[in-house]
């Protein structure tokens, strides 16, 4: 019976720190919309899903992900893995000032893509040779990543006055 307790514990303890860990760390956004891709009979279909939100330390700039989103049984539960399939736009959306001071690769946006081992990053740099903030997104495991990747860039502008 002791047995049976630790197990259970355990998967709490792993359930805990796959979801947990993906409920406390992630950025604040909001759901753009979604559109579906391939019907499936049992569970929600396959989505691609666009998501925006605002760099926290770039006032003035928002940046929109796209991703695709496994449906099914898996995905309806939240086990599925998906796709490193991912794009981003970012843009200037009003006078441009920083929160702090900006590091080149610093993290801006993460989203779990499986429970334990994926993740979906969009990483900041500046160029200050061209005057423009360059945004990468690109999907990471622990053990091998993927080459895909998108990028954004926004050229620092003036922005009119009322």
């Amino acid at each position: 019976m002791k047995r049976i307790g630790v197990i259970v514990g355990a998967f709490a303890l792993l359930l805990l720190l796959a979801f947990g860990g993906w409920i406390l760390s992630r950025p604040e956004r909001g759901t753009t919309g979604a559109v579906s891709t391939k019907f499936r009979l049992l569970g929600p279909n396959d989505k691609i899903v666009v998501d925006g939100f605002d760099d926290p330390k770039v006032k003035g700039v928002a940046c929109h992900v796209s991703r695709a989103q496994t449906g099914g049984i898996k995905g309806g539960i939240g086990i599925a893995e998906d796709t490193s399939d991912a794009s981003i736009a970012c843009r200037q959306v009003g006078p441009i000032s920083f929160v702090g001071e900006l590091r080149d690769g610093e993290q801006v946006f993460d989203e779990r893509r499986s429970v334990l081992f994926k993740k979906l990053q969009v990483v900041r740099f500046f160029d200050p040779e061209r005057n423009v903030l360059v945004y990468v997104s690109y999907s990471d495991r622990v053990i091998e990543g993927s080459p895909k990747n998108s990028i954004s860039t926004v050229p620092i502008m003036p922005w009119p006055q009322k």
